[in-house]
């Protein structure tokens, strides 16, 4: 199979009054079809139900979703449908199953518009994020369809007179995919996909706030020629998933979600159940608390507009969002003043208007929690800036920053997941990069510094996933930033990556004598 070179899909230029009027188009074609029905769909089967809803976290009255909740028998015969049916998906190689995801992302790039009016419908994504993250999920889909003829060509050993050296690599089995609401499509997409193109069979457990984004991606898996057998959806609560993981055959899991699931995963996985002749593997990408350095002679026309966007894009529920900012005491009052003036300036509302720079969080726990470090935060520094309209209706935080903080709050190491920055002055970078590598996490980071001798010092001392120099800190793409993170924030595999498939597979290495002695008769 021949495909030309891997580009990312390009997104819409929101400001043409035409794409405009699409939008709000697509928005009431999926408003039309509320509540989405989605079925448990395992192997060639599917069962109705209606014990899970989503809604709308900007009208929560609105409900968006039905979703039938699987039960543990469902389990166990979602597992025995991916045993059988990775048997033909795995043996038709590699570009037969590159064919299937090519397909699989004409589908998605087909229905684009209504894909991300679904996702500002579930999950209040802004229009930019949401047509962002369709973007990205076929990119996942082309990218790894590529990557994955490319490995089943194997790895060039050395060769010596007298014998034939070969590694291969083969699908590892069964896998769990365990995905989360804040990109419901791009990230199941991603790590489904990689799965997929490996030659393994996938089962599906999306985030219970966001079922049926999920269930349009097996949706277009099944039409682009994935067999029914080789992926299958299973939404439910956190107790689907945790079947799934201690399930005996299940030989692989992909997560990702916040570090306390992640841990028990890890756990669990590390469990030998009856009759389990495997090591489980965890694919993890878990959260961060990501810190901007700003040095002495930063740009801050530069510097201002990337921290508010990394910090409170979509509402601050990005794993790679800003939550803390680093700066250098030379220029940290020109910077909090700046910045106030920037945050008071933020449009909180409704995802669906193009307005909109702040959404409403993802449910009411989530606001709950947010509000409570907001309140610890003003109890124990100073609120520096506070958006100050914030509509009633809905799940909505407004985006704060503050300072002055103890070294051991803990709005300084938590996760906050949510639209609250908090900002330190520094004496230099070097201090800045201390307290970074204080931290358990280690996803992104972001430096703004115009000496190339900084960069060189902060890109050596910090320990995370992604560094971003003098741009914001969210907004990895395909094959050009691979993402993931060290220590607590992940496993390190490097999604949208050429690393990323080797999670998915078992290298086999055979060695064969050629000097034949005699002949077979």
């Amino acid at each position: 199979m021949t495909l030309g070179p891997f580009a990312n899909e390009p997104t819409l230029e929101l400001r043409r009054a035409a794409v405009r009027a699409q939008l709000a188009d697509a928005l009431e074609r999926v408003d039309r079809q509320l509540p989405i029905r989605v079925p448990a769909l395992i192997g060639a089967g599917e069962r109705a139900g209606d014990q899970l809803l989503s809604s709308d976290p900007g009208q929560p009255e609105r409900i968006v979703a039905q979703a039938a909740a699987a039960q543990r028998s469902e389990v166990d015969a979602a597992v025995t449908a991916a045993r059988e049916g990775q048997r033909g998906w795995q043996q038709i190689g590699a570009a037969a199953r590159a064919r299937a995801l090519i397909a699989a992302a004409a589908w998605l790039r087909e229905r684009r518009l209504e894909l991300a009016a679904l996702e500002v419908r579930e999950c209040a994504k802004p229009w930019i994020e949401a047509d962002g993250d369709v973007c990205e999920a076929i990119d996942f889909l082309e990218y790894y369809a590529r990557a994955a003829i490319e490995l089943e060509r194997g790895r060039e050993l050395l060769q010596v007179p007298g014998e034939r050296n070969e590694l291969r690599y083969v699908p590892r089995g069964v896998t769990a995919v365990i995905s989360p609401w804040n990109f419901p499509l791009a990230i199941p997409c991603g790590m489904t996909a990689a799965a997929l193109a490996t030659g393994n069979a996938v089962i599906l457990k999306p985030a219970e706030q966001s079922p049926a984004i999920a269930c349009r991606l097996v949706q277009a898996l099944r039409a682009g020629g994935v067999p029914p057998a080789a992926i299958s959806l299973l939404a439910g609560e956190g107790e689907v998933g945790a079947w799934l993981v201690g399930h005996p055959e299940v030989q692989t899991i992909a997560f990702t979600g916040s570090l306390p699931v992640g841990l028990e995963i890890v756990r669990a996985a590390g469990e030998l159940a009856p009759g389990q002749r495997h090591l489980k593997r965890v694919v993890a990408e878990l959260g961060g608390k990501n810190c901007v350095i700003v040095d002495a002679d930063a740009d801050l026309d530069e510097t201002i507009p990337a921290i508010v966007d990394s910090a409170f894009a979509y509402a601050g529920q990005k794993c790679s969002a800003a939550s803390r900012v680093l700066v250098h005491e030379a220029i940290s009052e020109a910077l909090l003043e700046r910045l106030a003036g920037a945050v008071r300036t933020l449009v909180v509302g409704q995802a669906q208007e193009l307005g909109t720079d702040v959404p409403p969080v993802i449910e009411r726990s989530a606001r709950d929690r947010i509000d409570r470090y907001s309140e610890l935060a003003a109890r124990q520094g100073r609120i520096v800036a506070r958006a100050q309209t914030v509509p009633d209706r809905g799940w909505f935080c407004p985006p704060t920053v503050v300072s002055e903080l103890a070294a051991d709050s803990p709005v300084l190491a938590e996760e906050v997941f949510g639209p609250l920055l908090a900002v330190q002055s520094v004496a230099g970078v070097a201090d800045a990069c201390d307290l970074v590598d204080e931290l358990p996490f280690a996803l992104t980071g972001g430096l703004f510094a115009r000496d190339p001798a900084t960069v060189r010092y902060v890109r050596e001392r910090t320990p995370v996933g992604n560094l971003y120099v003098n741009r914001g800190i969210t907004g990895a793409m395909v094959a050009r930033q691979p993402f993931g993170g060290n220590r607590l924030s992940g496993t390190g595999t490097k999604a949208g990556g050429p690393d990323y498939l080797l999670s998915f597979v078992e290298p086999r290495a055979v060695t064969e004598n050629t000097m034949r002695h005699g002949l077979v008769v």
